[in-house]
């Protein structure tokens, strides 16, 4: 399956800044002046400028910083049939996304991400290289139900295309895949039936499997964590001070633990010595076989040169607490 990694491996949620030229080639796409095929070269090359990052930070599970989306709802849902869009809504501050609506029953028509995977896969430094897609609930939350009884067969839709899909993915070498459920803790009453819709999308899949929440009130999941059948769940923590850390353990949580230890939220770069630290006190709660150090978050919404500093302190406090452990 995958190659051996070192205690406390260190890897990135998804995103990574896209860099400044391809922002303007897209631009250029749309205007007309820019083809699809330089387009598609403008995606490959971002993606290879990611993974030289994440390579020269000294991450050991790498992604493509997911370059060649726009948005982690609206990129499936312009390829899935059933969707159409209406126009942008604000999510926050100046962010806006293009919410779709569902008209129409969801259709798998063709591979999502397997040519996104065998490109990263060709120029990966490692074959410990993560893939990343969004989770059949966060994709029916952030969208308009217009045509499904209720939210829940929407949602169960979902799980059997994502099903369809990462079956592909793995016929394809993926070894990691990682499924974003930001919004699974959303709504109370829905995330008992929530979480068997993720078991769902991944029922029957042979790879390292990796749930991602991020921002809320953890209390609400907290309670059904063990039952997702996946191997590890990681979570924005840095944001909340760890202070989730305790509510697990109640729990008793007995999966690994992807512990967010950079804010991602905040233009701050993080010292290797406050990492380190983090790192130190999280293993009050859990022992460092099981957790994984990772940001907060996806990291595309900071400057470039900010977000690679963050992940070279992470790297730094990482292996600092690696040198403690083996004294």
């Amino acid at each position: 399956m995958m190659d051996e990694l070192p205690i406390l491996p260190t890897t990135v949620i998804g995103s990574y800044p896209r860099p400044k030229w391809l922002r303007e080639a897209i631009r250029l796409h749309k205007a007309g002046k820019v083809s699809d095929e330089e387009l598609t070269e403008a995606f490959n090359d971002a993606a290879l400028a990611v993974l030289h990052d994440h390579y020269l930070a000294g991450i050991d599970v790498p992604t493509d910083g997911e370059v060649k989306r726009d948005e982690m709802v609206e990129y499936f849902a312009e390829r899935l049939g059933g969707f159409k869009f209406y126009g942008p809504v604000r999510v926050w501050g100046t962010a806006y996304y293009r919410k779709p609506a569902v008209v129409g029953k969801i259709e798998y028509k063709s591979p999502l991400l397997v040519d996104e995977f065998n490109y990263t896969k060709s120029v990966s430094y490692t074959p410990n290289v993560k893939i990343t897609i969004t989770g059949p609930y966060t994709i029916a939350y952030w969208s308009y139900n217009e045509y499904y009884k209720d939210m829940k067969d929407l949602v169960f839709d979902l799980a059997k295309i994502i099903n369809k899909e990462l079956h592909n993915l793995v016929d394809a070498g993926a070894r990691i895949i990682q499924i974003d459920e930001p919004a699974i803790h959303s709504n109370k009453k829905d995330v008992s039936w929530a979480v068997e819709a993720v078991n769902e999308a991944v029922k029957g899949i042979n790879a390292k499997l990796v749930v991602h929440i991020c921002y809320g009130d953890y209390r609400i999941v907290a309670p059904y964590l063990n039952e997702f059948k996946v191997d590890q769940i990681n979570f924005a923590l840095k944001i909340y001070n760890y202070r989730y850390l305790e509510l697990f353990k109640k729990y008793d949580y007995e999966k690994e633990l992807g512990l967010g230890v950079i804010d991602v939220h905040s233009r701050r770069v993080e010292s290797a010595e406050e990492v380190a630290k983090d790192i130190k006190n999280s293993l009050k709660y859990f022992p460092a076989e099981k957790i994984w150090i990772n940001p907060d978050c996806g990291l595309k919404l900071l400057p470039r040169s900010i977000a690679f500093q963050k992940l070279v302190n992470m790297v730094k406090g990482t292996k600092m607490v690696r040198e403690e452990l083996k004294k």
